[in-house]
C-alpha cells in the first residue's frame, strides 16, 4: 500500500466532513445544535466520498490487497521450520544415543 494514497484518501475524507461542518457552524441555530450539524456534515461527507473519492479508495484497497498477497506468499516460521527439518539429512536425527 502506498502511504501517499492512504494519506490522500484520509485527508479528502476529513475535508468532506470538516467543510460542511464549518459551513453549518456559521449559522446561529446550528451553533446551538452542534450535534445536528455534525450529523448533517457526516451524511454530506459520506455522500461526497461515495461520489467523488472512488479512485483514491480503489488505489488504497488495491495496495492493501497486494500487501496481503505478499504476506500470504511469504513463508511463515512454522513452514520454514518444517522445510528445514525435512531438508536435514536422515542420519542427523539418529545421532542421539539411547541411555544405558
Amino acid at each position: 500500500m502506498k502511504a501517499r494514497s492512504a494519506l490522500t484518501y484520509s485527508v479528502l475524507r476529513l475535508l468532506a466532513f470538516l467543510v460542511p461542518f464549518g459551513i453549518f457552524m456559521l449559522f446561529p441555530i446550528m451553533r446551538e445544535y452542534y450535534w445536528l450539524s455534525a450529523i448533517f456534515a457526516a451524511l454530506i461527507g459520506l455522500s461526497l466520498s461515495m461520489l467523488f473519492l472512488r479512485r483514491p479508495l480503489d488505489e488504497m484497497t488495491a495496495g492493501l490487497a497486494e500487501r496481503r498477497q505478499r504476506a500470504r506468499r511469504a513463508a511463515t516460521d512454522e513452514e520454514a521450520e518444517d522445510t528445514a527439518a525435512d531438508d536435514r539429512a536422515p542420519g542427523a536425527a539418529s545421532d542421539h544415543r539411547p541411555a544405558d
